[in-house]
């Protein structure tokens, strides 16, 4: 039976909209069956998720995983604890020093299914104002309003 790639079990659509993204890493996450459980049936929220590094650690906080309802006892999990993320070295050194360089945030994206393993979209990101939201909406809906024009205009010529 093959396993399913790159299915999306999460996605935290709110870091679109309060962060302007600059860079993408990929990153393993440390869970327990139990977690993996929770997640695989949507149960997961990434809303205030941050990532943080710690003593050249990089660790994932605010996910909240629900726990799984057939695992009592040893095998449940705390559902707000932090996890760890797994990356290499140099990706760790090249995330933290531009994170204090340019004051940057490190927000999880996406949490993915990627043969069999549980993967995170982590981003680096910078915050935005209130000003910056409304021009980015501007410019989306700007966007659909002339993609809207172009496919009106090819029902018309066809």
């Amino acid at each position: 039976m093959g396993k399913k790639t790159n299915s999306v079990l999460a996605s935290n659509r709110k870091a679109r909209h309060d962060y302007t993204i600059l860079d993408v890493v990929e990153a393993g996450i440390v869970l327990l069956g139990s977690e993996v459980k929770s997640l695989r049936g949507g149960q997961v929220q990434l809303v205030d998720a941050y990532a943080r590094i710690l003593d050249g650690e990089v660790w994932l906080d605010g996910v909240h995983i629900a726990p799984y309802q057939f695992a009592t006892g040893v095998g449940a999990h705390d559902p707000d604890r932090s996890r760890k993320l797994l990356l290499h070295r140099d990706e760790i050194d090249r995330l933290s020093d531009r994170v204090k360089r340019e004051r940057l945030a490190l927000v999880p994206l996406s949490l993915k299914l990627v043969e069999g393993k549980v993967k995170v979209e982590l981003a680096l990101a910078k915050g935005r104002r209130k000003e910056d939201k409304r021009q980015a909406i501007a410019e989306r809906e700007t966007k659909r309003e002339i993609a809207r024009e172009l496919g009106a205009a090819r029902k018309m010529g066809a």
